[in-house]
């Protein structure tokens, strides 16, 4: 091991407790799905139908919040904010950043369609730790400055008008943190949702009680338990706040129009039996096989969408850092590895199609190293991160070269139907012959398809529940297909990429799981790993992979 490698290994286990985690039900392993890998091993249906076991957690959890004191005040604010000329305005980071874009998208998109309710187009919006940037691509130990949200509030001028609904999945996300603190400073409301015991995050993360135990602050305690996948909290955790958050502001919308409040925990509990029926378990498998199969001939995939682009876009951004995959690549690129998966919109070009998706302009960051030095964040200015309007435009996600994905002769096409669409489906046939395999599959859609999932109709009016289908199908999805290709283990995500803090300590536990070794060992020799570097033009491994080999190699009883 490096002296550098030890002297920073010490200084994480000394000076960072506040970001030690093992103790959050979130960051530990869940006895329903203990047998993950060879369940997948034994057979694709037999280990997507283990990953179904904990999203029951989050029926459970939403049968008990739906009825809370707590929940009725959110929408009871909500509803207040909104015919008081306030906004209601989402923060949250990495997966909760993005959920709180897609919110803000879904009530745009049902003000776009419905002339009654276009003078509340403004009234949602959101702030995602990074920017709209974020959204495609993970931004580097952003989360862990408090100083950044704070920067994010004072961007959207929150004043005592508006009402803040901060997200984060553990409780304890610096960046969101900080967007609650600041507005509690402005004179604003705040509710903060999260998914770990509230008593247990206050006791241990004085960050985390600070928010907690102030009286401006109404808390939505969300746990359901561990994740499907230990610490991937882009599952329940993500799905519990989707459903929640999504209910409330789709209530709001029904307020506001007249409409009576759907039972939100039935229509969940309908969507997850659907899920889980005969039928819909052996679509799910089988498209797993068909994706599983072009990445071990080492194609890429690429889905075409046009309604919902922002749910896909969410699940594919996330599995670069959750299984170490390749990030999406600018156009301007030429060395970096394509990303295993991408979305496009065939039908308009990139800045068309972030307009539609959106329903608004983009709203990325343009900060300085001026400003990362006023806001203390140092580590940041060696590198900063390019996070603007024309870097986000880079990212080709419109109709523009889909050539360029299907270069190695091995790539598909998936066509993703969840509603009928005939100009899509016209420019998805007019593109697909590019690639060696084109396919399509369908959520809830009538449509034929290769892959038809079917679901209950969505009645709510921002179409909660048709989100909600697509999340917990491309979480399926995308798990399933990593579980397949290796890329866990027993129920641990064991290629997980350490890109801020929490992930520091996560990879350290994972190696102290998998190898049998105390925290300061694991610690190390992750640090260690940390300081291997690969080329630009090949893709990274996963620096805990690194690791554990190592300590193979040197006699330890390493099991993977």
């Amino acid at each position: 091991m490096s002296e550098t490698a030890i002297a920073n290994a010490e200084h994480f286990i000394r000076h960072e407790t506040q970001f030690h985690l093992g103790f959050l039900p979130t960051e530990q392993s869940n006895p329903l799905t203990k047998t993950l890998e060879s369940d997948f091993r034994t057979s694709t249906a037999q280990g997507v139908r283990t990953l179904q076991r904990a999203d029951r957690s989050v029926l459970a959890m939403s049968e008990r919040i739906f009825r809370s004191a707590e929940y009725a005040d959110l929408v009871r604010k909500g509803e207040d904010t909104i015919r008081n000329g306030g906004r209601i305005i989402f923060s949250g980071c990495g997966a909760t950043g993005r959920l709180s874009i897609l919110l803000e998208s879904m009530w745009r998109k049902h003000c776009a369609e419905h002339p009654e309710t276009a003078r509340f187009a403004d009234s949602v919006e959101s702030i995602m730790t990074g920017g709209d940037y974020a959204l495609v691509r993970s931004v580097e130990f952003f989360e862990d400055y408090q100083e950044f949200g704070r920067r994010q509030v004072a961007g959207a001028r929150m004043n005592a008008n508006d009402l803040l609904v901060a997200i984060t999945e553990g409780g304890e996300t610096s960046s969101v943190l900080g967007t609650v603190f600041e507005v509690l400073d402005r004179g604003c409301a705040v509710f903060l949702l999260f998914n770990n015991p509230a008593e247990l995050l206050a006791k241990h993360l004085e960050r985390s009680r600070k928010a907690i135990e102030n009286p401006g602050v109404h808390v939505l305690d969300l746990s359901c338990g561990p994740m499907a996948l230990a610490g991937s909290t882009r599952m329940q955790a993500t799905t519990s706040e989707q459903l929640v958050a999504g209910a409330a502001l789709e209530t709001i919308m029904h307020r506001l129009t007249g409409r009576n409040t759907p039972d939100y925990p039935s229509m969940f509990r309908s969507l997850l039996e659907a899920l889980e029926s005969p039928e819909n378990v052996k679509a799910l498998a089988d498209y797993i096989d068909f994706e599983t199969e072009i990445y071990r001939n080492k194609g890429k995939v690429t889905y075409f969408a046009n309604d919902y682009l922002l749910d896909i876009f969410t699940d594919t951004t996330e599995r670069s850092p959750t299984f170490m995959l390749p990030p999406f690549r600018k156009k301007d690129d030429t060395v970096s590895p394509q990303s295993w998966a991408f979305v496009k919109n065939p039908l308009y070009p990139t800045p068309e199609t972030w307009k539609r998706s959106m329903n608004r302009p983009l709203r990325c960051l343009s900060w300085t190293i001026a400003d990362y030095k006023a806001m203390n964040a140092d580590a940041v200015c060696a590198h900063p991160p390019a996070l603007s309007a024309d870097d986000l435009l880079k990212f080709e996600v419109g109709n523009e070269a889909p050539e360029h994905r299907a270069d190695s002769g091995n790539d598909a096409a998936v066509l993703v139907c969840i509603s009928a669409d005939p100009e899509l489906e016209k420019a998805f046939r007019h593109t697909a012959p590019l690639f060696r395999a084109a396919r399509s599959l369908a959520i809830g859609s009538e449509t034929n398809a290769d892959y038809s999932i079917r679901i209950p109709e969505s009645v709510g009016e921002l179409r909660l529940m048709k989100h909600m289908a697509v999340k917990l199908i491309l979480n399926t999805i995308s798990t399933g297909t990593m579980a397949r290709l290796g890329r866990i283990t027993g129920n641990w995500m064991s290629w997980v990429d350490c890109t801020n803090k929490k992930l520091l300590d996560r990879g350290t536990r994972l190696i102290m799981e998998i190898a049998g070794v105390d925290y300061r060992t694991a610690c190390i020799a992750l640090f260690d790993a940390m300081e291997h570097h690969e080329n630009a033009n090949k893709e990274k491994s996963s620096p805990v992979q690194i690791a554990l080999e190592k300590l193979k190699k040197n006699g330890f009883p390493v099991c993977f």
